[in-house]
């Protein structure tokens, strides 16, 4: 009975002492990797001194800080400012010159982007960031001319510290193109204040702008377009058509 009690003790001793050891849920992955250098640095780390469990989880997503010395240093050229933009699902495209002769902004072609890159759930639009319109023209340029599909642009959704819901964000893919292509040139035109992640299974690359540091990631977890906090608001209705 002694020996029993005594067991009982250590085991319970034992649960206590030892080191938490916890793995992050897989949907919030991609949130900390588009949030990170948004007021949520730890997100790209571990704590020091944290001991984490590998898992099939881990092995799937891989994120990292970009030094600024490993960024452009020299500022960037301006684009043709011609931009073709499509998605594929809606079936739609705009094809716009988003600067003026002068050098600025084409205010109703950067409408049409926003049209394009609209939440395709609720049909909503919020403008774009013209910073990262104007790094799909570049991206436009260097690759042809080739139309650039938009897999998911700006998104009404639970989850507003996502870049995607600020107009920041936008996941791409080019026709003949592969990922890492599309990834590597990306990289090329990071001043400060990037986030660029691939996505091989799903095939697209993720650019957005945000405050520094720039950031890089690698998921390889499947297509999860029905996550909770990509889900639309709660409480919100599809309007309905008016005749």
């Amino acid at each position: 009975m002694l020996r029993l009690v005594f067991f009982g003790a250590a085991f319970v001793f034992s649960a206590v002492a030892s080191p938490a050891v916890f793995a992050a849920p897989e949907d919030s992955r991609i949130d900390h990797a588009e949030e990170a250098g948004d007021g949520a640095p730890e997100a790209a780390a571990p704590r020091p001194g944290r001991r984490q469990r590998r898992s099939k989880h881990s092995a799937r997503f891989s994120g990292r800080v970009v030094p600024d010395e490993k960024l452009r240093q020299d500022p960037l050229p301006m684009p043709s400012g011609h931009l073709v933009v499509m998605t594929q699902g809606l079936k739609e495209e705009a094809d716009v010159d988003i600067l003026n002769e002068d050098g600025s902004y084409n205010i109703e072609a950067l409408h049409q982007v926003d049209h394009i890159l609209r939440c395709r759930r609720t049909d909503s639009e919020k403008p774009i960031d013209p910073r990262l319109v104007t790094l799909l023209s570049h991206v436009y340029d260097h690759f042809g001319q080739r139309p650039l599909e938009i897999v998911s642009g700006y998104r009404n959704q639970r989850k507003q510290t996502s870049n995607h819901f600020k107009g920041t964000a936008s996941d791409i893919r080019i026709k003949g193109v592969s990922p890492k292509k599309l990834r590597a040139f990306a990289e090329t035109l990071d001043t400060g204040g990037m986030g660029i992640g691939i996505y091989p299974r799903s095939g697209f690359v993720h650019i957005d702008v945000r405050p520094a540091p720039s950031y890089r990631w690698v998921d390889y977890s499947p297509p999860n377009s029905n996550a909770e906090e990509k889900r639309p608001p709660r409480g919100w209705k599809r309007k309905k058509l008016q005749s």
